[in-house]
């Protein structure tokens, strides 16, 4: 094995540079599959093209269907002291964000195109800008010869646009390692995030009533104990509004503007027609949530506080809501978790990507929090120390000519090339 000498950044700089022109022709490549979610279910050839291209670098791979027609591949490229060095795994999904009326945009969204500086695609910042820098930051070190002593795994994912949770699935295959670099859109600042969390609020009366009967609902001596499932649901609205002020001045995490602990009633469906009184009501709620909260946590504070609600109006104590949480995907069961990531900033793995950063880029990372979600917080969750860092800016994924800046793809290829070849020739818990 040749060693991690004193001027590997040097080296990877240099390479790097000299590659610009191979980075925006795997970028290019990359962005002509057209792996549009929804509808999904078309990343089959984005995932062959990835899984031979790591198989070229020596990763043994596993590729299996998370649905029909859309599979993960993860690559494991085995090092020489697996037990004794850090293990990485290297995240990001291929799928990306509906178009819309692809005549706003000025070119083809499938055609990547250069103008100025920028490289323009869907995708390019959300999130194949990353996924081919990071193919490219280990191309490069296998052919300067720096070979690793610890695991390098790369997880290339499906669903993350619409809650389908490819990370998910590669956690419940067994995958693991040491730590995990989520390569999503974070403007290269190293990032955590909240969390979100989808679930449905019913309401299901027990009797169906015609709309003939609703005056001896609603008026003294009418007789029959019966209600709008809809209108109920208007108290079920106001108890979320009366929860969700609470947190807002009673939580807070550094990082967030006060107040993004939200409960966002979304969508409302109820009553099956103008003859009868509506005799159900369902309620989809989006919630996000701190770093420092797990989605459990917040289910139980919800159902605690509306289940009260019920339980002081009389016809709601015999007709109580029912709770449905989360769910698999966004397109199959209408409900999605991305669970919350806290970070470290004195993790070993945190100070040595800022260390890479910091010598290849000459100033320091900005390490913070991200506004939006990832599948970050899956690894998180299944007790792998991770962080979110990648280029593109957020303003520019899911636009209309979505961008990112060269230089930036550039810049990032550099520092990930490094953080591997150091991190995974790092003794474990050095």
């Amino acid at each position: 094995m040749r060693a991690v000498s004193g001027d590997l950044f040097e080296r990877i700089s240099y390479e790097v540079d000299a590659r610009k022109e191979e980075l925006i022709e795997l970028l290019t490549k990359l962005i002509a599959f057209p792996t549009v979610s929804p509808p999904a279910r078309n990343t089959n050839d984005v995932q062959e093209f990835i899984k031979g291209y790591l198989e070229e670098l020596g990763f043994k791979t596993d590729k299996w269907d998370v649905y029909p027609g859309d599979p993960n591949v993860v690559g494991i490229l085995p090092g020489e002291a697996s037990g004794q060095y850090n293990s990485l795994i290297v995240n990001g999904h291929v799928d990306v964000a509906e178009v819309g009326d692809d005549k706003e945009w000025d070119s083809s969204p499938f055609a990547a195109h250069i103008k100025d500086s920028y490289i323009y695609g869907r995708g390019v910042a959300d999130m194949k800008g990353g996924i081919a820098a990071s193919l490219l930051a280990i191309k490069l070190l296998k052919e300067l010869g720096i070979t690793i002593k610890g695991d390098l795994q790369f997880q290339s994912v499906i669903g993350e646009e619409v809650g389908e949770a490819g990370t998910l699935a590669c956690t419940e295959r067994g995958y693991t390692a040491d730590y995990a670099v989520i390569v999503d859109t974070s403007d290269l600042h190293i990032q955590g995030q909240g969390g979100v969390i989808t679930g449905w609020i019913t309401i299901q009366s027990k009797e169906t009533y015609h709309d003939g009967l609703r005056r001896k609902m609603i008026h003294a001596g009418g007789g029959v104990k019966g209600a709008s499932a809809i209108e109920k649901m208007m108290k079920i609205i106001s108890g979320l509004q009366e929860l969700e002020r609470h947190w807002a001045v009673t939580k807070s995490y550094e990082g967030f503007a006060p107040g993004s602990n939200t409960i966002n009633p979304a969508v409302i469906e109820g009553g099956r027609h103008a003859a009868f009184v509506a005799d159900r009501c369902a309620l989809w709620v989006t919630v996000h949530f701190y770093p420092n909260e797990d989605y459990e946590e917040i289910i139980n504070e919800i159902e605690q506080h509306i289940n009260a609600v019920a339980e002081a109006d009389p016809w709601l104590r015999e007709n109580p809501p029912q709770f449905t949480w989360g769910g698999k995907s966004m397109i199959v069961d209408r409900g999605e978790i991305f669970p919350s990531l806290e970070i470290d900033p004195e993790h070993p793995g945190i100070r040595l990507l800022a260390h890479s950063y910091e010598k290849l880029l000459g100033q320091k990372p900005t390490v913070g929090m991200s506004p939006t979600v990832t599948d970050a917080g899956w690894l998180g969750r299944a007790g792998i120390p991770t962080v979110i860092f990648g280029p593109g800016k957020l303003e520019d994924a899911h636009a209309v000519n979505e961008k990112v800046e060269i230089r930036q793809l550039l810049d990032f290829t550099k520092v990930l090339a490094a953080f591997i070849a150091t991190w995974c020739n790092t003794r474990k818990e050095e």
